[in-house]
């Protein structure tokens, strides 16, 4: 398929996010995560090139060679026996050190894009184990939709129904917080137990967001305060709110996200924390599979 392919990424949120002590062979800990496709999205282009070339925009603090997206064309292209001679350009839109996923977004269109354009399914099992080699979130992104992932995150263990058009609002403080590794080795300093998940998949297979909103859970939150104490007073605060029916801070910070009453409470919400905390906000809605193009 060769010629220029437009993809779309969303970012996700961590309805649940369980945590455990046992690690496996990687390093990687034991995780359950329950995982919901939600706006903003980066968006990117690929087209033919003579070698590997991956820009970014605005530009990262690191060479290209060094991003998720290059990593995923390079050993895509090694697991199928193809060179990936394409530019991938991708405007991120997506936060970084926010725990919704930028980074792994980006590494997905791309493990898609190519696979699309090297006639494989993008779901091939080839193609999902890259994606597992690249980093744990990235498997999720392959066909995002609200998902329980396994193993180390890794594993897609079931799909929900899409849960589209629920308001929420996201509120980040301006903080160096939310790199994973140090949130993983503080977690190992004091570890949680993770909340059974159970009832939060009971309740998206039966499409009830009032179920959803009651069994949120994060067990690497409280990790994620201690490293940073300015993500635990933004969820304090996005939860004080009037219209907020839920919320809680998603992956390792430094993001929080409340499920909302209504889209104009959620850009009532968003205004307020710009304007008087100066913490990038948005409101969201959650997406479908009909906003992904590739």
């Amino acid at each position: 398929m060769p010629g220029r392919q437009v993809v779309t990424t969303p970012c996700k949120l961590n309805l649940h996010l369980g945590v455990h002590v046992e690690k496996d062979e990687r390093g990687y800990h034991r995780v359950d995560s329950v995982m919901l496709p939600v706006e903003p999205t980066d968006s990117l282009v690929v087209e033919d090139a003579d070698e590997l070339i991956v820009r970014h925009e605005p530009a990262l603090a690191v060479p290209a060679e060094k991003t998720t997206a290059y990593r995923a064309a390079r050993l895509l292209g090694e697991a199928l026996g193809v060179r990936p001679d394409v530019s991938i350009s991708i405007v991120d839109r997506i936060p970084e050190r926010a725990g919704l996923g930028g980074s792994s977004a980006d590494a997905a269109a791309v493990l898609r894009a190519l696979a699309q354009r090297w006639d494989v399914d993008p779901l091939d099992s080839r193609v999902v184990e890259t994606a597992r080699r690249v980093g744990a979130d990235v498997a999720f992104f392959l066909d995002p939709v609200p998902s329980l992932m396994v193993g180390a995150g890794d594993v897609l263990a079931e799909t929900f129904p899409e849960l589209v058009g629920l308001p929420l609002v996201l509120v980040m403080p301006r903080t160096e917080g939310g790199v994973t590794s140090e949130c993983y080795a503080e977690f190992d300093r004091e570890p949680e137990e993770a909340a059974d998940y159970e009832p939060l998949c009971a309740a998206l297979r039966a499409g009830d967001a009032d179920g959803v909103a009651a069994h949120l859970s994060n067990n690497l939150a409280s990790a994620a305060k201690r490293l940073a104490p300015v993500v635990g007073e933004a969820e304090a605060w996005l939860l004080s709110r009037d219209g907020v029916v839920a919320g809680q801070v998603t992956g390792s910070g430094a993001c929080s996200f409340a499920i909302c009453e209504s889209e104009g409470a959620a850009r009532r919400i968003a205004r307020s924390a710009d304007i008087e905390r100066g913490w990038w906000s948005k409101a969201v809605l959650t997406v479908g599979l009909d906003s992904i193009f590739c």
